[in-house]
């Protein structure tokens, strides 16, 4: 009687991670997403860790979330795993301000961003 099981939103072989509010712009943020895409988790994690770009701690954390929940949720093998996709969108801007000269005010814009990462379970051609 009771109601229906939602759906899955990933086909059975993926698994997805979604990291909110991070406190950096979106063009930023894309610049260490497009670094992983279509990447091995083991090659995009090397990279993230080695990188210079301060988001990409975040990025890597999300990335290792994905990968959790791949392995356990899922039951899926984790070293066969791809990152399929990794996507960036807006959040909330926080809008702050610093008076200037002759009575005018100047807008400082804090942006907000969400970061989606989907990875895929691939069997490697032998």
């Amino acid at each position: 009687m009771g109601k229906d099981k939602n759906p899955r939103r990933v086909a059975d072989n993926e698994a997805m991670a979604k990291l909110r509010m991070l406190r950096t712009s979106p063009q930023k943020l894309n610049l260490v997403a497009q670094m992983i895409r279509g990447k091995k988790v083991e090659k995009a994690l090397t990279d993230l860790t080695f990188s210079n770009k301060r988001i990409a701690i975040d990025v890597k954390k999300c990335l290792q979330s994905a990968i959790a929940n791949a392995e356990n949720n899922h039951g899926l093998d984790v070293d066969e795993l791809i990152v399929a996709e990794a996507w960036v969108g807006k959040n909330l801007i926080m809008k702050r301000g610093r008076p200037r000269a002759r009575g005018r005010f100047g807008k400082i814009h804090k942006p907000f961003s969400e970061l989606t990462i989907k990875v895929r379970q691939v069997e490697e051609q032998a």
